[in-house]
């Protein structure tokens, strides 16, 4: 289906009831929707020791682009929809983000930390040009001096350089660029609705030039298809003004793995089992290892080399290997739900 990366629309694992389409009646093109959803609470505390954050924010639920290989994909099943085309093709909007993140912020057990924005969605869908929920949160985040980061493939982030750059001179915030491929044929399979490569090269040296420090990553990393670009990714990426790198080695959890399967024996069939057996030699015989400390980078030897691959290509091209925080939380401003309430009062 042109514009879209799932095949099918399997179904997900809470589904009691399955229905099935004889093949002459499946649609030809599937037009997104936009659902709305009120969040009780924005803020999600993170559990993995993986990830270099302990809080992030989501502004949508599913995600436009269509990257075949999104690990968020299941999160659709807690819905009851696909997360095959409906994950792509079904995006809630939480509309009142900046308000439930502001009441998450003032309240007083609430301890600062660095938040990531874009964990399991990309914060810059193609909705958020009208709406402006990702702009919504970054100003109230800016207003309570409350350091981010955001991680992001869309060219969409330059609209909010002006946010962004007043609070880089502040040290509070910190943009991660996804940067998958420079080749067109295989964006448009692996992230259909995604800015090119090219593109994200360039916004990387918009948001540099503004003075907004700008880490790249290279996730995920696919034997065969992407990992052959590394060099040329990180060296591009640096020329730019990106100061750190980091990668991912590809994850299938649950629903994705048949989803990626079907992709890759679509798209690249002759090369389909070296792919996959290349994988499951990095997760020990499986195509998904949920491990904490082995589930982003692997294990065995293609990882290994890889690693040592990715650090050498990081060194030459004159940039930090790894994912750089430093933000600092000391300028914290507790909000004010009651503007009524006298400032005064806010400190008994």
């Amino acid at each position: 289906m042109k514009g879209r990366g799932a095949i099918s629309n399997i179904a997900g694992r809470f589904e009691q009831r399955i229905s099935l389409r004889e093949a002459e009646f499946l649609p030809t093109q599937v037009e997104t929707q936009y659902l709305v959803e009120h969040a009780k609470s924005l803020i999600t505390r993170n559990q993995s020791p993986d990830v270099p954050f302990q809080y992030s924010i989501n502004p949508y639920r599913g995600c436009e682009h269509g990257c075949i290989y999104c690990f968020a994909r299941p999160n659709h099943a807690y819905v009851d929809l696909s997360p095959g085309l409906d994950f792509e093709t079904r995006i809630f909007v939480k509309e009142n983000a900046a308000e439930a993140l502001r009441r998450d912020l003032a309240r007083p057990s609430y301890q600062p930390s660095p938040i990531c924005i874009g964990t399991a969605t990309d914060p810059y869908q193609p909705i958020e040009a009208r709406r402006r929920i990702t702009r919504q949160i970054i100003e109230v985040l800016r207003e309570c001096r409350h350091p981010f980061s955001l991680i992001t493939k869309s060219h969409l982030v330059c609209d909010d350089i002006d946010l962004l750059a007043e609070m880089a001179q502040q040290n509070l915030v910190r943009v991660m660029v996804s940067l998958t491929t420079l080749d067109n044929q295989t964006k448009r399979w692996l992230e259909p609705r995604t800015a090119s490569g090219e593109a994200r090269v360039r916004t990387i040296a918009r948001l540099t030039q503004a003075g907004i420090p700008v880490g790249v990553l290279v996730a995920p990393l696919i034997p065969w298809i992407n990992d052959h670009e590394t060099e040329t990714l990180l060296q591009r990426a640096a020329e730019a003004g990106a100061e750190s790198a980091a990668f991912i080695l590809l994850r299938l959890p649950r629903e994705v793995e048949p989803l990626f399967v079907e992709w890759l024996r679509t798209h690249y069939p002759e090369r389909a089992d070296k792919v996959l057996n290349t994988l499951r030699s990095a997760r020990q015989g499986q195509l998904n290892d949920p491990r904490f400390g082995s589930r982003m980078r692997g294990e065995g030897e293609f990882a290994d080399l890889f690693s040592q691959r990715f650090r050498l290509a990081c060194r030459k091209a004159g940039i930090v290997d790894g994912r750089r925080s430093g933000l600092t939380t000391e300028l914290f401003i507790r909000p004010l739900i009651n503007k009524h309430v006298d400032h005064q009062l806010t400190l008994f």
